[in-house]
């Protein structure tokens, strides 16, 4: 038990072993269906024989996936979740390479977003418009730490995810002809305005301070968000979400699956 509270709560043994947790039954679903990587799952005992706990740990059993039965309240004293979840699961998490990021259409890339909140939306947009991938550069949250995991709402397990600087980044994109975005409060094309439909990397920067002045230079373009109200800037997740959809629609893509 020791070793799940030092994963749940420490950035550095969850990349050093390469595992995360996730906790619920939402996120274990999610999880299965991006046949990702599980190692065991942790079940409360006094809830075993819930139909929707049962139904699930059956489906658990049939991946061959190990589950460990716990005393009642043992998992409400590990997990981070406030709201007592019935169980949890270690996962096994990969990256991919900027160079696995070959199909066109939309990359995210955050560059320094420091609140698991708003990556863990953007994730969960990006895959829901269709993002090919999400980069994380400089210095963001940890994609797999438990916040931002329940804010994807499992959709890690369903985009690829790459860290990269954002040099780096952008020096691998203007070398295959995808056009890079940076987005900035004011000044920038309407996001509406630009060309969105082809391969395109779109740059969202830090909650407070945004893109630095390098990075906007460094892109081929600038996108902003028309704004009437008093509001100074939108939510990074907000905005980042906005753009997301606004790309899927002009692909065209808006058909329900």
């Amino acid at each position: 038990m020791r070793r799940l509270r030092r994963l749940i709560t420490k950035r550095r043994e969850r990349w050093d072993e390469g595992v995360c947790v996730i906790e619920g039954p939402d996120l274990l679903e999610a999880a299965l269906d991006g046949e990702a990587a599980l190692e065991a799952v942790f079940v409360d005992g006094a809830r075993t024989e819930h139909d929707d706990v049962a139904n699930l740990l059956a489906r658990v059993r049939r991946a061959h996936v190990r589950v460990v039965t716990l005393a009642p309240g043992v998992l409400e004293r590990i997990a981070d979740a406030q709201t007592p979840q019935p169980l949890l699961a270690t996962v096994r998490f990969t990256l991919s390479e900027l160079a696995d990021v070959r199909a066109p259409g939309l990359v995210l890339v955050l560059d320094n977003v420091r609140d698991p909140g708003n990556a863990g939306t953007i994730i969960r947009s990006g895959e829901a418009a269709g993002a090919v991938a999400v980069v994380l550069s400089g210095d963001c949250v940890d994609p797999f730490n438990p916040k931002t995991l329940r804010a994807s709402a499992g959709a890690v397990f369903h985009v690829p995810l790459v860290v990269a600087s954002l040099e780096a980044t952008l020096s691998h994109f203007a070398a295959r002809g995808v056009r890079t975005f940076a987005t900035v409060v004011r000044g920038g094309t309407p996001y509406r305005a630009a060309d969105l439909s082809g391969a395109c990397a779109v740059v969202i920067g830090n909650e407070a301070t945004g893109l630095d002045e390098g990075a906007v230079a460094r892109c081929d373009a600038a996108l902003s968000i028309p704004m009437v109200g008093r509001s100074e800037s939108l939510n990074a997740g907000v905005a980042a979400s906005l753009i997301a959809f606004e790309a899927l629609r002009q692909r065209g893509d808006t058909t329900c699956a």
